[in-house]
């Protein structure tokens, strides 16, 4: 019951709007009287009128004589001659005015879009430092407890047990030794004459420098020298700072140099990474100015610094480097990514233009006297107020911006009512895909 009502209502439409355009004053007849009429019956074919050639593929390209398009190549046919031009109309001017149809100039005008995403906070992993054990031994004692803990350069971090450190603390204090004969035996005045004296203090000072390059403690090593013997359990420092991001040891785990015991980050500069797919990441290049709005509306300029030229599942990583030594940035969240694209000279025209359709975008292009033709284009970037044109249309090109709609079901029903008379099947035109 209700698909029938629909049915009547759409049959319904349809009459009034063919009634509409039937009234003298905008007519689609094709007896050749005023207002909307086809080219195939009107003007065109009546003798005397000018003809004019258009090319198939571009019909914005006229000429007063036969020739080829200037932008495919193709050879331009007489128009009404072209079944893709069977849906033009003509007006009269008295009837542009009450449709009230205003032309835009399709030209060339500097474009940029807009890409928003989601962005990952992650951290810089050109910042991140892995924890290694020099030598083999067994951590007695570690003073990293949970992740996110911070980390101050030349902290302690875990204590160690191991035999080839004791063996490494008797060599040094050999040397201690022998150090301390050698300036008994030779005054500071003739030391310095002295070249195997300095040889060997040149010795002692590399082999105390690699012992504290251990990460062992400057204290620990003072306190071997005091003590003049070994220290069984020793300190180890942090060679950097950071915010711990993994543990791998524990009190009792046994250290070796291949093995990674933890991991420490410096979040004071991080990465924000969006994901971004194809048809995005298509107008977006390295360069592009970057807008990052943090969870607590705060808002970070900069600009983008890569684009993966890999996909991952069909998407796209564009990452940018941020400073944070304010911390306001938390490596694992979420924030808001806009990416302003620089501008390029493209073609535009007025959104009000395009019609929407199942089968694509269209405008409709005056040829001028009133003559109208309904066209598909290929959009791009579209903004608040206009859209790029990528293909059907040419810069110089009209095309109506306000009543385009009514133009477009004229040209529809004229369509049918030429294959009425000429006995052709009823095809589906471009509003049925809708």
């Amino acid at each position: 019951m209700s698909r029938n009502k629909t049915a009547g209502i759409t049959l319904l439409a349809i009459i009034i709007l063919a009634a509409y355009f039937s009234y003298p004053h905008l007519s689609i007849s094709w007896r050749n009287t005023t207002g909307i009429t086809s080219p195939a019956l009107s003007s065109i074919n009546q003798a005397g009128q000018k003809k004019i050639w258009v090319c198939p593929m571009h019909p914005e390209i006229m000429q007063d004589h036969p020739g080829s398009c200037p932008i495919c190549g193709m050879d331009l046919v007489e128009a009404g001659h072209h079944a893709g031009h069977e849906h033009g109309i003509q007006v009269d001017s008295a009837s542009l005015q009450k449709l009230g149809v205003r032309l835009a100039v399709v030209k060339k005008s500097p474009v940029s879009s807009e890409v928003n995403a989601y962005g990952n906070v992650t951290l810089d992993e050109g910042r991140l430092y892995n924890v290694h054990s020099k030598f083999d031994g067994w951590i007695k004692k570690s003073y990293i407890h949970s992740i996110g803990q911070h980390i101050e350069k030349g902290q302690a971090i875990y204590e160690v047990y191991s035999p080839d450190l004791v063996m490494q603390q008797k060599a040094y204090l050999t040397f201690l030794v022998r150090r301390n004969q050698i300036m008994q035996s030779v005054g500071d005045a003739r030391m310095e004459e002295n070249e195997y004296v300095m040889d060997l203090l040149q010795d002692l000072a590399r082999e105390r420098t690699k012992f504290l390059h251990e990460d062992v403690s400057l204290d620990t090593v003072q306190k071997i020298e005091d003590a003049r013997q070994p220290i069984d359990v020793v300190k180890i420092v942090s060679e950097e700072s950071g915010v711990v991001t993994q543990i791998n040891a524990r009190e009792g785990s046994f250290a070796t140099p291949s093995a990674t015991l933890f991991t420490l980050g410096d979040v004071s500069r991080v990465w924000v990474t969006a994901t971004l797919y194809p048809d995005q990441a298509a107008g977006v290049k390295v360069g592009d100015q970057i807008t990052i709005t943090g969870a607590d509306g705060q808002r970070i300029q900069s600009r983008l610094d890569f684009l993966s030229p890999l996909a991952d599942n069909n998407k796209i990583a564009a990452r940018v480097s941020i400073d944070n030594n304010r911390l306001h940035l938390r490596p694992g969240s979420f924030v808001d990514v806009t990416i302003h694209s620089q501008p390029r000279n493209a073609l535009v025209l007025p959104r009000s233009a395009v019609i929407h359709t199942g089968r694509g975008d269209m405008v409709m292009i005056s040829r001028g006297e009133g003559h109208f033709l309904p066209t598909y284009i290929d959009t791009g970037v579209e903004t608040q107020d206009s859209i790029e044109v990528t293909d059907g249309l040419q810069a110089g090109a009209q095309v109506v911006i306000n009543g385009q709609f009514l133009l477009d079901s004229a040209a529809s029903l004229n369509a049918a009512a030429q294959r009425m008379m000429s006995g052709q099947p009823m095809k589906a035109d471009s509003h049925d895909a809708q």
